[in-house]
């Protein structure tokens, strides 16, 4: 997009954890900032798709807080039982499908009065399809918002034009990339399915918490994998405080908004005048010191292996030693840290002089959840 600045917004996938997209919205139209476009992923899709056909922030964030389990999952108790593993998901399409389709009814991408793409997989061929695109404007957006939701295992894939797509978060779970090519000043992208946090005894906990666990192992990998080589153009990654929720909870709908609240508003109040002055990089940024807990490090060198070239170095005594100098990071960078088999790598917040791109708060590794 050429000529006036403008902003894409991409909204992640994360279960119910994305009902914090409702409050990102809010935050972003509470400071005039409007999206050009929405490209959303999974319950991104679901709440981009209500933006998208109109429905206003206020009602969007009604509909959310009036959720129920009974409006999304019900078991597909038959086929369970009759088909086994044979079955196409645990869960039956019906409520999530009347819930779509009684949002959106009808309407075609090319009939929307917003730009909105939705991210899906064709889980036969494994090609990434985003829906709204042009050529790809005339499917129903109920359709595609559904395949979007259809995480496997949980929701059987939707058939559109004799192919059959699921949940795109299994390709990127935040596409930026798009974004960026569609030509973009800038991006505001929410995350709220990649954690790093350290989660406790999930082999006991089921299935859908063990799956929800691969998922979010997923979705970090690859978005630190897309972001590890960001260039341009400037975005603004915001991720709600939202890792102690499980992804399919239904008890804290109302925290979870108001958190998508907090942490846009706090984004764009910290580095929003960044973004806007940039012409690349990740944001906010924060200066971090970076230090090694001798007395824990063992000598692995995985440190050396997985952080960027030259920030780590082994001494002569086989101990991991760190960067003299501080460093400026974004929220994608210092993903090494978690890897630490010991966790003996810390980074700790210091001012830095004249810092104006936004604060954020950094750990010292894994933090049990």
């Amino acid at each position: 997009m050429s000529g006036a600045w403008s902003f894409a917004l991409v909204l992640g996938g994360g279960g119910m954890r994305g009902l914090a997209h409702v409050g990102a919205l809010r935050a972003l139209e509470a400071r005039g900032w409007e999206p050009a476009e929405v490209i959303g992923t999974s319950i991104g899709a679901l709440i981009g798709a209500a933006w998208a056909s109109g429905f206003t922030v206020r009602e969007i964030e009604s509909l959310s807080l009036s959720l129920r389990r009974r409006d999304v999952f019900a078991v597909a108790s038959a086929d369970v039982a009759l088909k086994r593993l044979r079955a196409p998901a645990l869960y039956s399409a019906e409520p999530l499908d009347d819930l779509v389709r009684g949002m959106l009814g009808d309407v075609t991408f090319r009939q929307l009065g917003r730009r909105l793409i939705v991210n899906s997989v064709d889980i036969n061929s494994g090609r990434q399809m985003f829906w709204g695109l042009p050529g790809l404007e005339d499917v129903p957006v109920a359709d595609a918002v559904f395949a979007s939701c259809a995480l496997p295992g949980f929701f059987e894939p939707r058939e559109i034009g004799g192919c059959y797509f699921a949940d795109g978060a299994l390709v990127d779970n935040l596409p930026v990339r798009l974004a960026a090519a569609r030509g973009y000043r800038a991006i505001v992208a929410v995350d709220v399915g990649a954690t790093s946090v350290l989660r406790a005894d999930v082999q006991e906990a089921g299935f859908a918490a063990i799956s929800a666990r691969a998922s979010e192992i997923v979705f970090q990998q690859a978005m630190e994998h897309h972001l590890g080589v960001w260039t341009a153009p400037p975005l603004l990654l915001v991720q709600p405080r939202v890792e102690h929720v499980p992804m399919f909870a239904f008890d804290h709908t109302r925290a979870l908004v108001d958190e998508g609240y907090r942490a846009t508003a706090a984004a764009l109040e910290g580095a929003g005048a960044a973004v806007r002055a940039a012409t690349g990089g990740i944001y906010p940024r924060r200066t971090v010191q970076i230090a090694v807990i001798r007395e824990r490090c063992i000598g692995c060198g995985a440190c050396v292996a997985i952080a960027p070239p030259g920030m780590f170095r082994m001494d002569g005594d086989g101990k991991a030693v760190g960067p003299d100098r501080p460093c400026e990071w974004s929220p994608i960078d210092g993903a090494f840290i978690r890897h630490c088999p010991t966790y003996a790598i810390m980074a700790r917040p210091v001012a830095a002089a004249g810092a104006s791109t936004g604060g954020a708060s950094t750990g010292t590794g894994p933090a049990p959840a």
